[in-house]
Parts: structure tokens; C-alpha cells; sequence
């Protein structure tokens, strides 16, 4: 392969697996500004169990949140849906399907992000105005599709592996010690394959990281509203 060549591939590669790469449109990554502001988002619910016990801890902590909702499972849920824009968190959409989009067609990403952001406005009566890709994988169309449709992109600064359920306590060290200012914060509170999938562990771990964060000096943002 010559050099030019390993420069195309590269390019690709990064695009395609980099959450935050711009190679295939610009992605939102962190909060703009030098200030310690945080973000903390949501990925793959709602989730029967863990959704109502993480906006509990939320409403309890007085923290707006982001929420990339699946639309399968808000079709699923729409009550707990509903429960989270009712109670001002913003609402960004995952898609319908939590399928892998650098491997499908245009036609099949347009139709993903536009099934997700339909199940999400007929449950909360929001039309979503952010997309994260599942696992933030893309290919060169899925940032102008999203775009088209009204929705810029979002990645993250900081991921935690809390779907793995390390338990509380090690999701919330994870979170503190990873923090810095203007991070987006990618956290869990369903299961992309699995829709019964546990992410209680995160609900449980949002006490002490609001506490911990907020002794450093940290106030805290929804996505959209810190831009």
C-alpha cells in the first residue's frame, strides 16, 4: 500500500471508529468554555427499572441531564419517556434499532434516526435536536443525514464503562476522577440489545458523583443548553 493510500485508510479508520472525529462532520465532544461545567448523558434507554431510579436521583440532586433515548424501547416505555422530558431533561435521540450504522446504507441510517426521532416525539412531544450514533461509529453520510434532519451530532469526552456494571462506587471514582472541565459525561441508563438489561448500578452511583463534582466546583448542564 503506498503512503498515500495509508494516509486514505487512516483517515477512514478514524472517522469511522473516533467518536469525536471530525474526518465525516463535526461532532459535538464537550461543553465550549474554560469553566468546570459537565455534562452527564444517557445512553439506551428508557429502562423500567433503572430510568424512574436515575431521575429520581436527578430530581433529588437538582441536575438536568441528557438523555439519548432508543426508540424501540420508548416504544416500549412511552410513560417513562414521557417522564423524562416532563421533568426537563433534554432529549436526544439514539436511533431506533441500536444497530452499528458504519456498516449500513444511507437509506437504512435515514430511516433509523428518523424511526427514533418519531417514537420520541410521539411519546414526549419533543422533537429530538441531538443524535449520538450507537457506539459513536459513522460513515461519511450518517453526520449529513442527521443534519438534514435537524439534529447535530454528539459524542463524548469521557465514557466510564458503567454498562459493564463495576458496581456504584467504582462508576462514580471512574466519573469523578475522569472529569474535567467542559466534559460530556457517556453513561447508561438502559441496555441497547437487552431492553429488561440492569443499569441500576448507575442510577446508584449518581449521589455521590453529583456530591463529589459539585466539592471541585462543578455546576452541571444539559448538552444543548451548555453550547
Amino acid at each position: 500500500m503506498t503512503g498515500a493510500a495509508l494516509i486514505v485508510a487512516g483517515g477512514i479508520a478514524h472517522g469511522t471508529w473516533y467518536r469525536n472525529s471530525p474526518v465525516f462532520g463535526r461532532v459535538i465532544s464537550r461543553l465550549p468554555g474554560d469553566g468546570r461545567r459537565v455534562a452527564l448523558t444517557f445512553d439506551d434507554g428508557p429502562n423500567p427499572e433503572s430510568t424512574p431510579r436515575l431521575l429520581d436521583a436527578l430530581a433529588e440532586a437538582g441536575v438536568r441531564a441528557t438523555f439519548f433515548l432508543l426508540g424501540r424501547h420508548v416504544d416500549r416505555w412511552p410513560d417513562i419517556a414521557a417522564r423524562v422530558a416532563a421533568e426537563g431533561h433534554e432529549v436526544g435521540n439514539h436511533g431506533w434499532h441500536h444497530r452499528k450504522l458504519h456498516v449500513r446504507l444511507p437509506a437504512y441510517v435515514r430511516d433509523d434516526i428518523t424511526r427514533g426521532a418519531s417514537s420520541i416525539a410521539r411519546a414526549t412531544g419533543v422533537s429530538p435536536r441531538l443524535f449520538r450514533a450507537p457506539h459513536g461509529f459513522r460513515s461519511p453520510w450518517v453526520s449529513p443525514i442527521a443534519r438534514a434532519l435537524g439534529q447535530r451530532v454528539v459524542g463524548w469526552s469521557l465514557g466510564v464503562w458503567d454498562s459493564a456494571r463495576p458496581g456504584a462506587a467504582v462508576i462514580a471514582q471512574r466519573t469523578v476522577a475522569g472529569v474535567r472541565p467542559g466534559s460530556i459525561v457517556l453513561l447508561h441508563d438502559g441496555d441497547g440489545y437487552d431492553p429488561s438489561g440492569d443499569r441500576t448500578q448507575t442510577a446508584a452511583a449518581i449521589p455521590e458523583i453529583v456530591r463529589a463534582l459539585r466539592a471541585r466546583g462543578y455546576v452541571f448542564e444539559a448538552v444543548a443548553a451548555g453550547m
